[in-house]
């Protein structure tokens, strides 16, 4: 029997799916949640297909006949309606809800606050790894197995480190998606374990006390460029990332106070730091002062003072001095300060890692402004630059502690 809208009105919620039936292969199926939508049943060479049509009551009885004459015409002339539906839709499908145009919109806003050599990196990514094989795709359509086919190929080159890192950016312009209700879901986020686990990377880093004498006075006789020379010198005392030691700006220190303050923004965790200044680095930024004062950046760029220094400006000198990537990079610093300052001086741990800039909490479980231990941290900076004077000068080394077992 066809159906009418008091039939349809009437129905309750059912134990199981039902199918009622129209006519002419056009039926309402309603679920065990009580959802009552319209499909037609029809055969397309030789093949039995099913359309959808829409939702009760959105799409009225009568609305859903006609749709189901209008299929029939297409059947009638040798076409597909469900081709047709599919084509539409893509048609239809707003240029805002593109991958491409949403990751390059992402991109745009938070790029903002990245360093340009990771802005420049998350765009190459994008452009050469994601938007080849997903770009003009509508977002929410795209789901997790297409994702890591598009992963697939990245890892496929031997790059599986790159292959975390698409996995990730996808990840992150997905998420965008889904807060700006253009997505549903993050489909990266059910690739969770899919691709093998990343190597640990670490960076090369001199640690022997003894090493550290010989480096410090290679630096000495570094005879390259001087702004190059003063960032060498002044790399061991302050223990900053290389990107933040590069980008440094007069602006940012005072002299009188011997201090530095990077603005959140430079930061890999987006909070400001305080860097204590030992009298030694005070004494490297003033000979340097003359020459690049004036200027924005205390390391600019040997080419260009509007620009900072290159960041293989430090790699390059290291490999000058004989210090091949196994043994010494610009990261490093970090590396020899924590292991000396913890082995053989013996500082506080929780004073290191606050002025290395990790995450560090109080008893509370918050997090320590940047101003937290002052008094403890400019001590300890002092006592670690007196200490290298003491082995760039031969002074007796004290040796780690070594451990039991």
């Amino acid at each position: 029997m066809a159906l009418n809208d008091t039939k349809i009105r009437s129905i309750r919620l059912p134990e199981k799916p039902v199918k009622l039936f129209d006519g002419d292969g056009l039926f309402l199926f309603v679920t065990l949640q009580g959802s009552k939508l319209w499909r037609l049943k029809y055969r397309h060479e030789g093949k039995e297909k099913l359309l959808s049509l829409g939702k009760y009551p959105e799409i009225g009885l009568a609305e859903a006949r006609q749709k189901k004459e209008e299929a029939r015409k297409l059947l009638a002339a040798g076409i597909d309606p469900g081709a047709v539906k599919k084509a539409q839709k893509q048609a239809e499908t707003e240029e805002t809800e593109i991958f491409e145009v949403i990751a390059r919109e992402w991109h745009t806003k938070f790029s903002p606050t990245w360093a340009k050599t990771h802005t420049d990196g998350i765009m190459s990514r994008l452009e050469r790894d994601i938007f080849p094989w997903i770009g003009k795709r509508p977002i929410s359509e795209i789901k997790a197995p297409e994702l890591l086919t598009v992963i697939r190929r990245v890892e496929s080159r031997g790059a599986l480190e790159s292959a975390h890192r698409v996995r990730t950016i996808a990840g992150q312009v997905f998420r965008y998606a889904v807060a700006t209700g253009r997505a549903e879901r993050d489909p990266a986020a059910d690739l969770k374990g899919a691709l093998p686990p990343k190597k640990a990377k670490h960076h090369a880093a001199i640690i022997d006390p003894k090493e550290i004498a010989a480096l410090l006075r290679a630096i000495d006789g570094y005879t390259g460029h001087f702004v190059v020379k003063c960032a060498l010198r002044i790399a061991p005392l302050v223990f900053v990332r290389p990107g933040e030691l590069r980008h440094a700006e007069w602006s940012e220190i005072d002299l009188e106070e011997a201090t530095w303050n990077i603005p959140a923004h430079k930061m890999k965790m987006k909070d400001p730091h305080l860097v204590p200044l030992c009298r030694q680095a005070v004494e490297i930024l003033k000979d340097l002062h003359p020459l690049t004062g004036t200027g924005r950046y205390v390391f600019p760029s040997a080419r260009s003072f509007a620009r900072p220094m290159s960041e293989n400006a430090i790699l390059a000198a290291l490999r000058r001095m004989g210090y091949s990537k196994d043994e010494m990079t610009g990261h490093g610093f970090r590396a020899m300060a924590r292991t000396i300052l913890d082995e053989v001086l013996h500082v506080r741990p929780d004073f290191i890692e606050h002025q290395l800039a990790h995450a560090v909490k109080d008893p509370n479980g918050r997090a320590y402004n940047r101003t937290a231990h002052l008094s403890e941290r400019r001590k300890m900076m002092q006592k670690w630059a007196d200490y290298l004077d003491g082995l760039k000068v031969g002074a007796q080394v004290i040796p780690f502690q070594k451990a039991e077992g």
